[in-house]
């Protein structure tokens, strides 16, 4: 009984670690696809904090067709690294290579809709409560947003007022959580096994 106690602080102290450190990495990997201001502290702190394991890959896998793939291969390794040991801490088991690279994608597309979720909500917040407000963050949060609210704009004009583009974004993020993300998830520990 005890052992299950451990495990689960095990599990949970390996998702705080690593899941903190894959979305510093993953938030650095998508200022630089949208080039964010490299100057804002908030880019700062995160080349501070993610250079020590990506300049050493940097020196053996160059960027590609303006893709980070030092950065990538970072945030694959990672986040495999915690399945794996979440799995031991868990079942006791590793899962199967297959699995697990599934498993892996799907974290990290999962990831990547809830920084955007985040994003989008507070930002929709902060229209809200201080509307033309400016500060470092919520001048990344706009250059994080905007590539994904702008076509949405585009298609659905304001209407009344209202900026409708961030609830249709919101609406389309968590379809793709249930119809891409899910059935990968459960792909992956199908191929676990």
């Amino acid at each position: 009984m005890g052992g299950n106690y451990f495990a689960q602080a095990a599990v949970y102290l390996i998702e705080i670690v690593f899941g903190l450190y894959i979305l510093a990495v993953l938030l650095r990997f998508l200022l630089a696809r949208v080039r964010a201001d490299f100057y804002n502290p908030l880019s700062q702190f995160l080349v501070k904090i993610t250079n020590p394991a990506i300049k050493p890959l940097r020196r053996l896998i160059p960027g590609y067709l303006g893709i980070d793939w030092p950065s990538i291969i970072l945030l694959m390794f990672f986040q495999s690294l915690e399945i794996l040991l979440i799995s031991l801490a868990t079942i006791g088991t590793i899962p199967a290579p297959p699995g697990l690279f599934v498993l892996t994608v799907a974290n990290l597309l999962q990831t990547v809709i809830y920084v955007h979720l985040f994003i989008i909500i507070i930002q929709v917040v902060i229209s809200w409560v201080n509307p033309g407000a400016y500060n470092p963050l919520t001048v990344i949060m706009y250059q994080l947003s905007e590539p994904i609210l702008k076509p949405a704009r585009r298609l659905i004009p304001p209407a009344g007022g209202f900026d409708w583009s961030p609830l249709v974004v919101l609406i389309i993020m968590n379809l793709m959580l249930i119809l891409l993300v899910s059935p990968l998830m459960d792909l992956g520990r199908r191929l676990s096994l």
